[in-house]
């Protein structure tokens, strides 16, 4: 990939509390795919636990303009097409001023030519392609802005899966890169993973019973075995985790005083196909989004297919190889 510079001794990863790596031969991979990209030792980790970290591969420079970005949006300067802005539910609409403290996340951020540059850099797509093979969609975008914690715990996101929110399938053709843009630990809310957990199926998920509220979409799964061994992702600026969308993952609150930014974006082979959520356990899901987009901008026939038709047909099919 012309103008990618990643060399192997620049890439690490977490091992602690995970599964052994187990014996493999090439035939048994499942989750990655051939292309002389992962290490065999790499291929062998996500194969067992569902994400591998590469250290350092998003510059410092192209952070800093994720952020400059982010923060003109929260400026109102800049109000691109299709972006969907979310806000703590710990904060109340009477307090609204355009900040970057109003805003915890922003979702669906394709139509904004900065922040999507995210989702074709060379060094992502490199990875990318090792999940989902080289004819890649870019599916679902955010860049979350993890507030500090009010108290109430609200800043939590519960363990689930994502593939809850995606309608399309196969499951191993999709991955998350998740790209941190400054240190995140446990104090300001680091991700949790459930390592193995890709190996099970689709659990139903639902709110969960917080007494201090839990925001918009923030699903949970309530069947999950608590004596799965847990692994905190201490990440860098610039580490970025790749992950398969039935790994159980969540974060913990925002203990310290500042934001904690991450940007992401989940990606598919475009091959795959969309399945009909209804009698699944998706159906709910699909019922609260058409709701939310009924009072926000009038909709009436829309389904989770035709969001993600929506967000492919806008222009992101992203090209691998030279052009």
């Amino acid at each position: 990939h012309p103008g990618c510079h990643i060399t192997l001794n620049r890439i690490a990863r977490h091992t602690s509390g995970v599964g052994s790596l187990a014996s493999f031969h090439p035939q048994q991979f499942q989750y990655t795919r051939e292309n002389n990209v992962l290490s065999l030792e790499q291929r062998k980790f996500y194969e067992g636990n569902g994400f591998l970290v590469i250290k350092n591969l998003v510059s410092d420079a192209d952070i800093q303009r994720f952020r400059n970005e982010f923060e003109r949006i929260c400026r109102e300067e800049v109000k691109p097409f299709g972006l969907l802005v979310m806000r703590d539910v710990s904060i109340p609409k009477s307090e609204y001023v355009p900040s970057e403290k109003m805003i915890s996340k922003l979702q669906d951020f394709q139509g904004d030519e900065e922040l999507f540059r995210y989702c074709t850099l060379p060094e992502i797509l490199k990875y990318v392609e090792c999940f989902t093979g080289p004819n890649i969609m870019a599916m679902h975008t955010m860049l979350i802005n993890k507030p500090p914690d009010s108290g109430k715990k609200t800043s939590r996101h519960p363990l689930h899966q994502d593939l809850h929110y995606f309608p399309f399938r196969p499951s191993n053709s999709i991955v998350c890169a998740w790209t941190a843009m400054e240190h995140i630990d446990r104090n300001n809310g680091c991700l949790v993973v459930l390592p193995g957990t890709h190996k099970g199926p689709l659990k139903p998920h639902d709110y969960p019973q917080w007494e201090g509220g839990v925001n918009i979409m923030f699903h949970g799964i309530q069947d999950y075995d608590k004596n799965n061994a847990r692994v905190h992702l201490v990440m860098e600026k610039g580490d970025t985790v790749f992950f398969h969308p039935l790994l159980i993952h969540g974060s913990g609150r925002n203990k310290s005083q500042g934001f904690r930014k991450a940007i992401s974006c989940h990606f598919a082979d475009a091959n795959c196909h969309y399945i009909d959520v209804e009698g699944a356990s998706q159906e709910n899901l699909e019922k609260e989004l058409i709701n939310m987009l009924r009072k926000k901008h009038g909709f009436k026939d829309i389904t989770l297919k035709v969001l993600h038709w929506d967000f492919k047909e806008s222009r992101h099919i992203v090209e691998m190889g030279d052009n």
